[in-house]
């Protein structure tokens, strides 16, 4: 799939936003309505190399795993994301955030992602309206994103509110 982009400017420093960021366990707070049953691939979350595996709910998606790991972050403004995803994890996903202060006291966070499907048939199944499907979700996302982070209510502040905390995966 060609490149998605998000954007959206949150009412924060760019730091307040890289640390939430960096740390992989907060991103299911912004990214449950389409990403589900997280769990970490290591007991450190945070920086370089923190990863998690998830549930996809997309429509008609019989392959449903993905996963992500941080393959680059440099504080405070990009982390890079990469991952796989369908049937056999045989298509790559790159997830890039990059932060840039927009004013005294606001960042712009865009959010980039891209597959690339490795056969004729995932192709095919990402033309019948994948790549719509992953701007709607990730404008979600990004929107989601910015009310925990203007509200405070992130992990941790609100425990009723922020969510069953991510955990490492058995085995």
């Amino acid at each position: 799939m060609h490149p998605v982009t998000v954007s959206i400017i949150v009412g924060a420093p760019r730091e307040q936003v890289f640390d939430y960021l960096q740390d992989i366990a907060n991103h299911p707070e912004f990214t449950d309505h389409y990403l589900v049953d997280w769990h970490l691939t290591r007991i450190d979350s945070v920086g370089l190399g923190a990863g998690a595996r998830f549930h996809v709910k997309a429509p008609g998606n019989r392959f449903s795993w993905g996963d992500v790991t941080f393959v680059e972050v440099q504080a405070p403004h990009r982390i890079v994301e990469a991952g796989r995803t369908g049937k056999n994890n045989r298509i790559r996903t790159l997830g890039v955030y990059e932060l840039a202060t927009a004013s005294p006291g606001a960042t712009r966070v865009r959010f980039t992602f891209e597959t690339e499907p490795a056969t004729l048939a995932d192709r095919l199944l990402e033309g019948l309206g994948g790549r719509g499907w992953c701007k709607r979700k990730n404008s979600k996302a990004m929107r989601r994103l910015r009310s925990i982070i203007e509200s405070d209510a992130g992990r941790g502040t609100y425990a009723e509110e922020a969510g069953r905390r991510v955990t490492v995966a058995a085995g």
